[in-house]
């Protein structure tokens, strides 16, 4: 449980916390999103993991429309839970729903964060 409350620990750092050691959530944003509640803040990440997976899944298969919505939808989630990398190649990726390299970096911001936050679960 210490590991989990290190975790969650804001630094003592005037700017933004994602980008302090590169990590790919600003748990500074989710910790206001979720007033504290750190049980919530892991639901709230795991949940976004799962919405993540689903909207790769859309991205890979879809046609140019279909790829737009989820990278929208993505978009938002990721800036609800301080996905900053995600959120921004996701909505580049909205902008250029048939270019393959935007869809993967897509693809390589979600599998980083998705990561982290398993890596949070332990």
């Amino acid at each position: 449980m210490a590991a989990l409350k290190i975790a969650f620990d804001t630094p003592d750092h005037p700017g933004s916390s994602a980008s302090i050691a590169g990590m790919p959530i600003d748990f500074a944003h989710i910790e206001r999103q979720t007033m504290g509640d750190k049980g919530l803040e892991m639901e709230v990440l795991q949940l976004f993991a799962r919405q993540a997976r689903q909207a790769m899944a859309e991205i890979a298969g879809g046609e140019a429309e279909v790829c737009r919505e989820a990278a929208h939808r993505l978009k938002g989630a990721a800036l609800a839970v301080g996905a900053a990398r995600v959120a921004d190649a996701a909505a580049a990726l909205e902008g250029q729903p048939t270019d393959t390299s935007l869809r993967g970096a897509v693809g390589r911001a979600v599998l980083e964060t998705e990561l982290f936050i398993l890596k949070l679960c332990r």
